[in-house]
């Protein structure tokens, strides 16, 4: 950023708008920060990647999935399974059978049944050098067999040694024993008082080993494990934590295309234990089903059978009557019998004995409902009907009835809730009696039907005498009950057959095995992909937070950005071991850069004025006002320009040291008027170049600077040099430098790379955009040339950090960075091609 000329007389109002605030975070120098500590990412990337391989081989536990699919069938309605009513009152669709079946194979009830009926809260594993393996119950040699009725400790590792002869080392941990058992009868804990460490005991097979809180023996396993094991780890759960740890392991799917096919999946941590338990698990299932099934066919079967054994009472007792007027009446051959109308009649009765008997069927039914006593209910095929939509409508009046005693423990009985499940409760009952209903109009239709055809028949019997007619009374009244002794004979009998054949509505259609799969986990990639990335994020991390806490200025072009103030030049660092870099390196980059600011400075200053005042400022101290105040006086002695350098800053002198010059008299020796101005002004090597130094510190440095005297001093200087440096104060810390710079031709402030804040620009920027501070311009000063060539901001001047074009003496040593070259290679080899 070149000033233009008369930059700083060419502002108006506007300009107090153009400064604004340093962000926050710098992307750039974040970019930059990475590439420069980029062997912590390469350390980071080694230490996760082989933290990942200890962990993946040594630490992680392979996690195994079977599967098993199965078929439901759909034709499977009864009281005893949902149906699409209920399920879609309570939120659920689809296959309503297969997801009973999915409650059923994830509720507590089934599989708390199977932890018992496997002793699935014993759990085998197995410890190697590094890690331990869990076991199936069939990889051990020996299953523990614990009593039941005796407290055990649970989460309590039991380390088995084999001992040889049958024999093993029952090992107890040092640490852990505890009063607080379990029972496994009830199924909680109970506390006995405190006992010592039990002591390891060697036991043979089948021999208890008793302690306060243990009581277990050893069985051998009757099949002989491929693998043997140095020691068994048997740990103890309780019921309800092994129950909960199944049922997380367990999850079923329905097929996309068949949704009456199941696929249900275990993971655990060894395959056999997922096959033995997803085969046992259906085949449970399947029998619960079965006998869900049967329930209401030996409902059925009782009912009936308790209905023939009334009716044959009633048969024995008309069959005695009737014998009775044979023999005693002589009526058993009636001359002249109307057989067509007998036959006629005797067929309508059996009918209508088969539907009065239907009808006691449907009345046991609507008493059964009536009484909410589901478990007893019949077949609807006793009452001759098979009616799927009052089948559902009872399965979900019984569904409702369980919810309803459900919520009832939670709500009030008139709260929204109970109002809403009575309500379909009632839509419910009114469901199945109007079913019921319409067989009751039927049935009765169809008795009085056959009352009127009985009727019409018995007009044609009115001409027999008193006697016969009397037999044939009794002859229909045995006909009668012995039509429905067998129409209920006949219903019991399909009763009984379908019991005989019923079979589960579940059918496996892929059993469980063990194929030798594959772990399905842990995820060791995404582990391994986890960890390097967490190792690699930490120094991103500590990058970033640097980044945001870092208030140093380290990019030029957000610094000229904010400022709007004139760039002169950017100063490489100093390599030297003194400030007389323009002296002793004449062909350096940073000498070179010295003489750019000094073609450029000439922006700032009238050209017209004979003697030119440079002020040289900054923030604070350390940010090298003072070396480019000593090299910009020494580059303009060495244009044959007469200069004379002052050291101002009375607090702090410096100057003296550079150029081996006495301090015992300086500038605050000739403002105090102890000396002449002869006396304090000194020779350099350089014939053009004064120095007045400091001289002592003086009491009052502020009212010595802001003093007639040295107003005179700077006037009187000015008839003897072309140029004037003053070496000033910061202006961060004092304010001498604002009033010196009144009588200043052109100011520079000093702005040093990675260690001046930000927010001490803000008072001079501010100044300067108000029009207090004029004919201003930046050294950005120790510019790190490591960091890339120029600065890379387009603006391409200053040749203070830039090395390797064999212009400068660095470039003898000088070796380009590490992107450059890969860079510089890959056009090479480009270019080739």
């Amino acid at each position: 950023m070149i000033p233009e000329k008369y930059v700083s007389l060419a502002k108006n109002d506007s300009s107090k708008d153009r400064s604004g605030a340093f962000s926050l975070f710098d992307i750039e120098n974040f970019i930059r920060r990475i590439i420069k500590n980029w062997y912590w990412f390469v350390l980071m990337f080694f230490l996760g990647y082989s933290l990942s391989w200890v962990y993946s081989k040594y630490y992680a536990q392979n996690i195994y999935a079977s599967n098993l699919s199965l078929s439901v069938s759909n034709n499977t309605a009864s009281y005893f399974t949902p149906n699409q009513s209920i399920n879609f009152i309570w939120g659920q669709g689809g296959n309503q059978d297969g997801i009973y079946l999915k409650k059923m194979l994830l509720s507590r009830s089934h599989n708390e049944f199977l932890v018992k009926e496997l002793g699935l809260f014993v759990n085998f594993s197995t410890k190697g050098t590094l890690k331990s393996t869990y076991l199936d119950k069939n990889d051990s040699p020996v299953f523990l067999e614990i009593d039941r009725k005796h407290l055990q400790q649970v989460n309590y590792p039991i380390t088995l040694l084999p001992k040889g002869n049958n024999s093993y080392e029952v090992v107890l941990p040092e640490e852990g024993h505890s009063g607080n058992l379990y029972n496994y009868e009830i199924e909680g804990f109970q506390n006995i008082a405190e006992f010592p460490k039990p002591a390891n005991k060697t036991i043979k097979l089948n021999e208890w080993y008793t302690s306060p809180n243990l009581r277990f023996k050893l069985v051998p396993n009757p099949v002989t494990p491929s693998i043997k094991l140095d020691n068994i780890i048997v740990n103890l759960e309780t019921v309800n934590q092994t129950v909960n740890g199944i049922v997380s392991t367990i999850n079923v799917d329905f097929d996309k295309e068949i949704n009456t096919i199941m696929i249900i999946t275990k993971t655990g941590f060894n395959l056999n234990g997922t096959v033995n338990f997803l085969n046992k698990s259906v085949a449970e299932l399947q029998k619960k089903r079965l006998a869900d099934k049967n329930i209401i066919n030996k409902n059925t079967d009782v009912y009936l059978q308790n209905s023939l054994n009334e009716i044959r009472k009633k048969l024995d007792s008309s069959a005695s009557v009737l014998n009775y007027l044979k023999t005693s009446e002589k009526l058993y051959d009636i001359k002249d019998r109307d057989e067509k109308s007998l036959n006629k009649i005797k067929d309508l009765e059996a009918k209508k004995a088969d539907l009065l008997s239907k009808v006691n069927s449907l009345n046991s039914i609507r008493t059964t409902i009536d009484n909410q006593n589901f478990d007893r209910m019949i077949s609807t095929g006793a009452a001759g009907f098979e009616d799927g939509f009052f089948s559902a409508s009872v399965s979900e009046l019984k569904a409702l009835y369980l919810k309803r005693r459900e919520m009832a423990s939670i709500y009030k009985p008139n709260s929204e809730p109970m109002i809403e499940i009575n309500r379909l409760i009632n839509e419910a009952k009114s469901g199945s009696a109007n079913s019921l209903r319409s067989y009751y109009t039927r049935y009765y239709d169809e008795i009085n039907k056959i009352d009127r055809e009985v009727a019409d028949a018995n007009s044609d019997l009115v001409a027999y005498p008193e006697k016969e007619r009397k037999y044939l009374d009794a002859e229909r009244g045995y006909n009668m009950i012995e039509a429905t002794y067998n129409s209920l004979l006949g219903r019991q009998n399909e009763a009984q057959m379908k019991v005989a054949t019923n079979q589960s509505d579940i059918t496996v259609i892929d059993p469980a095995k063990n194929l030798g799969q594959s772990p399905v986990g842990p995820n060791k990639k995404g582990t391994e992909l986890g960890i390097i990335g967490g190792f690699l994020f930490l120094p991103l991390l500590f990058i970033f937070v640097g980044e945001v806490l870092d208030n140093k200025i380290r990019n030029i072009k957000e610094l000229l950005s904010v400022t709007k103030i004139p760039l002169l030049g950017v100063i490489g660092n100093n390599n030297n071991e003194n400030m007389l870099t323009v002296l002793q390196s004449p062909k350096s980059s940073v000498s070179e850069a010295f003489r750019g600011i000094r073609a450029n400075i000439r922006f700032l200053l009238n050209e017209n004025q004979k003697s030119k005042v440079i002020l040289i400022t900054s923030s604070i101290g350390g940010e090298g006002k003072t070396y480019v105040s000593i090299n910009l006086a020494s580059v303009l002695g060495l244009s044959d320009k007469k200069t004379i350098l002052l050291g101002m800053d009375l607090r702090k002198p410096k100057i003296f040291g550079d150029f081996n010059i006495d301090n015992k008299y300086g500038i605050s020796n000739y403002l105090t008027g102890e000396v002449s101005i002869d006396q304090i002004i000194n020779s350099t090597k350089i014939p053009n170049l004064d120095v007045a130094t400091s001289g002592p510190i003086p009491p009052n440095p502020s009212e010595l600077l802001m003093s007639e005297r040295n107003i005179e001093f700077i006037e009187k200087l000015k008839e003897m040099y072309d140029f004037i440096i003053i070496d000033s104060p910061p202006v961060g810390l004092v304010a001498d430098s604002y009033e010196l710079m009144k009588y200043s031709d052109a100011n520079i402030y000093v702005v040093r790379h990675e260690y001046t804040e930000k927010y001490m620009l803000k008072m001079i920027t501010e100044k300067y955009h108000n029009q207090e501070v004029g004919n201003l311009g930046l050294v950005y000063n120790d510019y790190n040339t490591k960091q890339g060539y120029g600065y890379g901001y387009g603006y391409g001047y200053g040749y203070g950090y830039g090395y390797g074009y064999g212009y400068f003496d660095e470039d003898k040593n000088y070796k380009e960075p590490l992107l450059i070259r890969l860079r510089n290679k890959i056009q090479q080899i480009l270019g080739k091609k």
